[in-house]
């Protein structure tokens, strides 16, 4: 069946030029987490005041952008186009229709990130006149160089691409297995790709209509308000965009790994059509205490962003019952003695599980922020950035790095060097995270900023509180001092595994799930329905609240019409164009009127 490969044959085996591309990918990816480890431990220290020899508190906010964009956008998007490109070749059982245009998104998206990479790296070159100091959330009125938006425009079209590539290896799958369900790896990466398009829409639309051309001095301002909306229309799904393919791996990997398979192929679908209409319509919780946006249009979207909560809750339900149906099939008993048969001892087992558990931490950190009223007291503190270093940062990056464990021996036949020393690896990032992450949460309660160099201010003491300021400062320290050795250890360790020679016997099978697709309703499969819902819901909850934005402050801001001021020399010879024919028609007219009089 095309669920599963045949046994004595790895990914590599059977489809070796895809399994060049994916190594690729990851490879790119493992580049941009290294990279954005190397700076996050710069500005850890120096942020917490332990070490401040590296960078001046100016280049701080060079290093903070490097991390979050090397890190947020290249290091989980790399990962999960490699990703993606195994689980629809894997899961279909057919290699994709043309391997040139694979290779082709694959450039694209290496030269955008790397064109937006020097754009931030020449920030720390005074003799360069170029800087991209506009933090991840890159939206006006910060201005970045115009090679920034460029490259991430050139990103993101990649990305478009390989989207592309995977509904078209799908589609000539379709039409040789027309009465099949679709795979569902497959599925999981089709409604992933139609909830990207609909959400990367609008920072493309940012990118290319507002801040590339105002970056290049084609318009003279833009309406802050509106690039910060669009932004946030892209920026809560992308958090989802990262997180499913790590649930692409929780249900159809870490069961296998347990020793079991997954529970409800059903309720996987479910979860991802949930996905895939929920995440977009939430993105204005970003936006509580922007005062150009009506509360009313806030409240809807706290509403939305609460359902959320159900492919959630789903997930943990369904990858829980498939664990202990492993553990169970390995001997397990007793109401939670069936814990102690897992194979704890497998760092991609113990590496997914653990980020599993952060994930649920990081979810109750995440109905703080989704409260209008809680909102208010940790809003653009600390508490902010210790929560999604709780869901990107662990349950989407530990899982990445545990799942190559399983992964990269599938697609090189090569063993991983030492799972020992992954062992220690994915426990470190635990811990680590679990120190930094506290103390920043528990600095946010006390008002502490984030996104600055600088958090203490002149003549004001922070109150104690789950221990003082500077205490908490040392757990941030610790913990991101952790972060940073695991990190190395991973690296490392592939590095070493890299040198491993090949061998045989590497292949493993992904069994079907307990109950199949057959358990699901056909509907689930009809892309099309799901996704015309999707729109209809992004429509319904962004299309008032940017009319009212661009009504009261301008598309391109205060005193601005609704177009860009460089076409008005356009219009104005168009407008004058046509009144010079309607002028030729009238004369013309009336010279016939009178011909005929």
């Amino acid at each position: 069946m095309s669920e599963a490969i045949e046994g004595d044959r790895t990914f590599a085996d059977k489809f070796p030029e895809e399994a060049r591309v994916v190594r690729a990918a990851l490879l790119g990816s493992f580049l941009a987490l290294t990279l954005g480890a190397v700076f996050g431990i710069i500005q850890t220290l120096h942020r917490t005041g332990v070490f401040r020899g590296l960078i001046s508190s100016t280049d701080y906010y060079t290093s903070l952008t490097a991390h979050g964009v090397f890190l947020a956008l290249s290091f989980t998007t790399f990962f999960l186009v490699g990703l993606f490109t195994w689980a629809v070749v894997r899961s279909l059982d057919r290699p994709v229709i043309d391997i040139r245009i694979t290779w082709t998104w694959y450039g694209l998206m290496a030269a955008g990130m790397t064109m937006t990479g020097i754009s931030i790296l020449a920030g720390f070159v005074n003799e360069l006149d170029m800087s991209a100091d506009v933090l991840f959330t890159f939206y006006a009125p910060l201005q970045a160089h115009p090679m920034f938006y460029a490259g991430l425009a050139v990103f993101i079209v990649g990305s478009w691409i390989a989207g592309a590539d995977y509904f078209r290896t799908w589609l000539a799958w379709k039409r040789e297995n027309p009465d099949e369900r679709i795979p569902l790896q497959t599925f999981m990466v089709l409604t992933t790709m139609a909830m990207w398009y609909i959400a990367s829409s609008a920072v493309a639309a940012s990118v290319l209509i507002f801040l590339l051309p105002w970056s290049l001095g084609l318009i003279d301002q833009v309406n802050p308000t509106l690039t910060r909306t669009l932004f946030w229309f892209f920026g809560h799904p992308v958090v989802y965009f990262w997180l499913m393919p790590a649930y692409l791996l929780w249900y159809t990997v870490l069961p296998k790994i347990a020793g079991g398979r997954l529970f409800s192929d059903p309720l996987a679908r479910v979860v991802f059509v949930l996905f895939l209409l929920l995440s977009t319509p939430v993105g204005i919780h970003h936006q509580y205490l922007d005062p150009g946006i009506a509360e009313g249009f806030k409240f809807i979207s706290m509403t939305n962003t609460m359902f959320l909560l159900l492919p959630s809750l789903l997930t943990a339900f369904t990858v829980v019952a498939s664990v202990e149906y492993g553990a169970r099939q390995r001997g397990g008993t007793g109401l939670l003695g069936w814990l102690t048969d897992l194979p704890w001892r497998d760092p991609a087992f113990t590496g997914m599980m653990l980020a599993g558990l952060m994930f649920a931490a990081g979810g109750f950190s995440g109905m703080v922020n989704a409260g209008m009223n809680i909102n208010y007291m940790i809003h653009n503190t600390i508490w902010v950035p210790g929560h999604f270093h709780l869901t990107v940062g662990t349950a989407v990056a530990l899982t990445f790095m545990a799942a190559t464990y399983w992964l990269w021996p599938q697609i090189t036949n090569k063993p991983i060097y030492s799972r020992a020393i992954g062992l220690v690896q994915v426990v470190v990032w635990f811990v680590g995270m679990a120190l930094m992450s506290n103390a920043m949460h528990a600095q946010g309660i006390l008002g502490v900023p984030r996104r600055t160099a600088e958090p203490e201010y002149s003549g004001f003491d922070y109150p104690t509180m789950f221990g003082g300021f500077e205490e908490l400062n040392i757990q941030i320290a610790i913990g991101g001092t952790l972060l940073f050795v695991s990190t190395v250890l991973f690296i490392g360790n592939l590095v070493l595994t890299m040198g491993n020679p090949k061998i045989s016997g590497l292949a493993e099978e992904l069994p079907p799930a307990l109950s199949g697709p057959d358990d699901a309703p056909r509907v689930l499969d009809n892309l099309r329905l799901w996704v015309g819902i999707a729109v209809t819901l992004v429509v319904l909850a962004y299309a008032l609240p940017l009319a009212a934005i661009i009504n009261r402050g301008g598309l391109l801001g205060p005193g601005v019409g609704t177009f860009p001021v460089w076409l008005t020399p356009v219009l104005d010879a168009l407008a004058n164009g046509a009144a010079a024919v309607v002028g030729g028609v009238v004369d013309a007219s009336a010279s016939l009127a009178e011909v005929v009089g």
